[in-house]
């Protein structure tokens, strides 16, 4: 009598390599859960499924989702050199305290807005 192979049973799971890999493509695009589901063909509640049994696979869609991030990062760095009106907004914003236009209002209701410029300060004053 030949020797069988017993079948593991259940439904063959739709996680194919086809489907990671369309959820990896929208997951680095920093789709939501439910758009890479639907871009996969897949439901959410299969995603958690297989988060659940593979949590390797939760923390490698958390690092996918920081990549457009990376990118705008690359791109800013790259055209800091050329670009001096990128290169004063990425003051602005990172160094805030030195470079962002401040306004400041007194008890009389008068707004100052102090710019600074190219290590220069000029004071604008508007009255209501």
């Amino acid at each position: 009598m030949a020797k069988t192979t017993k079948h593991p049973g259940g439904r063959p799971t739709v996680m194919t390599e086809s489907v990671l890999n369309k959820l990896q493509e929208a997951f680095l695009m920093d789709c939501t859960d439910e758009e890479a589901c639907f871009y996969a063909e897949i439901t959410p509640k299969t995603l958690y499924n297989y988060q659940n049994a593979n949590p390797e696979y939760l923390q490698k869609k958390q690092q996918w989702k920081q990549n457009p991030v990376l990118l705008a990062r690359r791109t800013v760095y790259g055209q800091l050199a050329e670009n001096h009106d990128m290169a004063f907004k990425y003051l602005e914003r990172k160094a805030k305290k030195e470079f962002s236009p401040k306004q400041e209002v007194d008890t009389s209701g008068e707004v100052k807005l102090t710019v600074v410029y190219e290590g220069r300060d000029t004071e604008k004053k508007d009255s209501d």
